[in-house]
């Protein structure tokens, strides 16, 4: 156990190019298989792991939850990850995986860990809707595009998160927006997010912001969207400029990660002058400096409609 958490506390250090690395851990039998699937995570959203502690049940809660527990003062609800996607861990709930993302701190019971990989972005393949019911994003091709490559589920545990504690205030307070955002005319904003909660939550926040938009799923599809508008600006005697205001991408996504899309932007002449704000649930200091690093021009958490709505505002004032 010791270990395991030495190589999560290390690799969090990990800066790469299109590489991040995956923490990977089983849930149990499926329904329709009594194979133990991987499933995994972005290890920047572990803080830590443990042994599975005493846990309190809570009166009414979610099904899906077991309690809570006090980890150093900190009182931290605990939810059955097996049940929520499905499984059975039929070799009982034996590991707390303590995770911090989306400004937020819980924890997770797996049935057992089982390594760190570290990957390219570019062997993971978008999910969407139709694997998984919505709660994963991605699939891992673990050893490469190989045909016997073994497979890691991605969880949106964004998505789990909200089904399991519902939050009870409205995702968009218009009232809290401000003013509407003014683009100049005929140009969008080009947001690119995995996970179809994030996208729906975007997509209501920039209405809401008054603010015409392009969303995409991936940074590759982005970085794809932006070559062709770029082309047709060209067509039509105008520059990418006239035609994006601004791009608003997460960190986390299959193919092409953030990181990768900004470096992308930052580097290439033809789109001098388009801001990048980075929208992420990976939060705290380690990240925010790769957000320097890769030359973005803001970083907001997710997800606060007010708060984006502030960044874009100051963003394109600039």
């Amino acid at each position: 156990m010791s270990s395991m958490q030495q190589e999560v506390d290390e690799r969090t250090n990990l800066t790469g190019n299109n590489k991040f690395e995956l923490f990977l851990f089983r849930l149990g039998t499926s329904e329709n298989s009594t194979q133990r699937e991987l499933f995994g995570i972005n290890v920047f959203k572990v803080r830590e792991i443990m042994e599975m502690p005493q846990v309190t049940a809570v009166a009414g809660s979610h099904p899906h939850m077991l309690g809570v527990v006090n980890i150093r003062g900190q009182i931290v609800p605990v939810i059955d990850l097996p049940m929520a996607v499905g499984c059975t861990a039929s070799n009982g709930l034996r590991i707390l995986m303590v995770t911090e993302f989306a400004r937020s701190t819980q924890a997770f019971a797996v049935e057992e860990v089982d390594e760190i990989v570290r990957l390219e972005w570019n062997q993971v393949l978008s999910a969407e809707q139709t694997v998984g019911g919505g709660l994963i994003t991605s699939i891992a091709r673990l050893d490469g595009d190989t045909d016997k490559t073994r497979l890691a589920q991605v969880l949106d545990v964004e998505q789990i998160l909200r089904n399991v504690l519902p939050s009870g205030d409205p995702d968009v307070d218009k009232s809290s927006i401000g003013p509407t955002v003014k683009l100049p005319t005929g140009s969008v904003i080009l947001a690119a997010d995995d996970s179809s909660l994030a996208r729906s939550l975007i997509e209501q926040g920039l209405t809401a912001m008054g603010t015409p938009f392009i969303m995409t799923k991936t940074g590759k599809e982005a970085w794809e969207k932006l070559q062709a508008m770029t082309e047709q600006a060209k067509a039509e005697g105008k520059t990418i400029q006239d035609k994006v205001a601004l791009v608003l991408t997460d960190l986390e996504m299959p193919e092409m990660d953030g990181f990768t899309l900004t470096r992308n932007i930052k580097t290439d002449a033809r789109f001098t002058g388009i801001p990048v704000v980075i929208h992420s649930s990976l939060t705290g200091t380690t990240n925010e400096d790769h957000v320097k690093g890769v030359g973005a021009d803001a970083y907001v958490a997710k997800f606060v409609a007010a708060e984006l709505a502030a960044t874009i505002r100051k963003v394109l004032a600039k």
